[in-house]
């Protein structure tokens, strides 16, 4: 049976790097629609020139958009055995959606990842990325070895304009509003799993891996 876990959880709680681990250990795919969203941005795809209004403003994205990449991208063949979500569905009517395209030969698995905000601005005001390359460092846990100079290509470490402080919390708002209706979706349907965002990672996904 197609194994489908769906990583929810505020801006900053850990969904990507908790997802990674997770992909390497079972064998899956980690499906990021912010990834895909910058990807079209940096391509400038008619798509991504859309999608760039809104990520500027730290502002969802409209389903239509990310519907349409993540749809493209569940189809390919690394995704027979199953995937990890990270971003996607973000409201009711996307998990709606989501569900119309599963199959029912799917064991589906969500987990909500919870952090306090003071812990998520904090997080996210202080991350890097590299121009380049993508690579992620944070100023505080993962610095890069020279200020400012990615480890890996050399290329120069940029702060995203969504990381920064306002943005952030304007995502933080912007979630709650969005996207709380969507746990209680999960939560009715008797799939919908707690943990920690803001403990040790190995601790967070070693808890997540006992779930199923």
């Amino acid at each position: 049976m197609k194994k489908v876990l769906i990583l929810l959880g505020p801006p900053g709680a850990g969904k990507g790097t908790v997802g990674k681990r997770l992909s390497e250990d079972w064998k899956i795919p980690l499906i990021s629609s912010g990834d895909i969203l910058r990807e079209n941005v940096k391509r400038k795809t008619p798509l991504g020139k859309k999608a760039k209004e809104y990520m500027d403003k730290g502002e969802l994205v409209p389903d239509s958009i990310v519907t349409e990449l993540i749809k493209e991208r569940i189809k390919e063949d690394d995704c027979k055995d199953g995937f990890i979500l990270d971003g996607y569905p973000r409201n009711k009517r996307q998990a709606e959606i989501l569900d119309q395209i599963l199959k029912n030969n799917t064991d589906i698995l969500v987990v909500n990842l919870i952090a306090d905000d003071d812990f998520l601005v904090k997080r996210l005001a202080n991350r890097r990325v590299c121009e380049k390359c993508g690579a992620i460092y944070h100023l505080i846990n993962i610095p890069p070895k020279k200020p400012g100079i990615c480890d890996i290509c050399g290329g120069k470490l940029i702060q995203r304009e969504d990381d920064k402080e306002e943005v952030i919390r304007n995502r933080l708002e912007v979630y709650r509003e969005k996207t709380s209706p969507l746990l209680e979706y999960y939560s009715k349907k008797g799939i919908l799993k707690e943990v920690r965002g803001d403990q040790e990672l190995n601790n967070t996904v070693s808890q997540i891996e006992r779930l199923w």
